[in-house]
């Protein structure tokens, strides 16, 4: 049975948790799939499957427009990503599925929570699922078995420090 876990909250790790569990997997020999919302810059995890061949990673945004108002594009994108899951949880090739950054699309708006469950609705029963980002709506909440609230309790960029490649980006 494939459960489904939310990694949320305003601290840093949420996507690293979901690439540590993904790294677990893909060592114990199941395929793993990471679709990554709102994302579409040059993040150093975009080179894993030079590294790990079970593990894919496509990603859905064009740019990160997080101090902007998402444009129609931004939307577009989303909603194409959207579909691309329904295709890798129809088709039973991966065994684990992890929707990075999904709460935030929902958030701005780029697609709904029920549009997101529909698809959830169509995995085969054995698929894990990770889904991440802040603003975990609360529907996800209710339907997930696992639920892990990352809490900001100290962190460098408030004294100034930018994001470094491999630690941030």
């Amino acid at each position: 049975m494939g459960y489904i876990h939310v990694y949320t909250g305003n601290g840093k790790g949420k996507t690293t948790a979901a690439f540590g569990l993904a790294l677990r997997a893909a060592c114990a020999d199941k395929k793993v799939f990471i679709g990554q919302f709102i994302k579409g810059m040059d993040y150093s995890e975009l080179r894993v499957p030079e590294f790990i061949k079970n593990i894919e990673i496509e990603q859905f945004g064009r740019n990160c427009f997080i101090f902007n108002k998402p444009t129609q594009e931004d939307i577009d994108a989303a909603k194409k990503g959207l579909k691309r899951i329904e295709e890798v949880l129809k088709n039973k090739k991966y065994d684990l599925v992890i929707l990075d950054e999904v709460n935030v699309a929902i958030y701005y708006k780029l697609f709904s929570v029920e549009d997101v469950l529909e698809v959830l609705n169509k995995r085969d029963e054995n698929v894990e699922i990770i889904l991440t980002g802040r603003y975990a709506p609360k529907k996800f909440i209710e339907i997930a078995d696992l639920v892990t609230e990352m809490k900001e309790i100290k962190h460098y960029y408030k004294k100034g420090v930018k994001a470094r490649k491999g630690i941030e980006f």
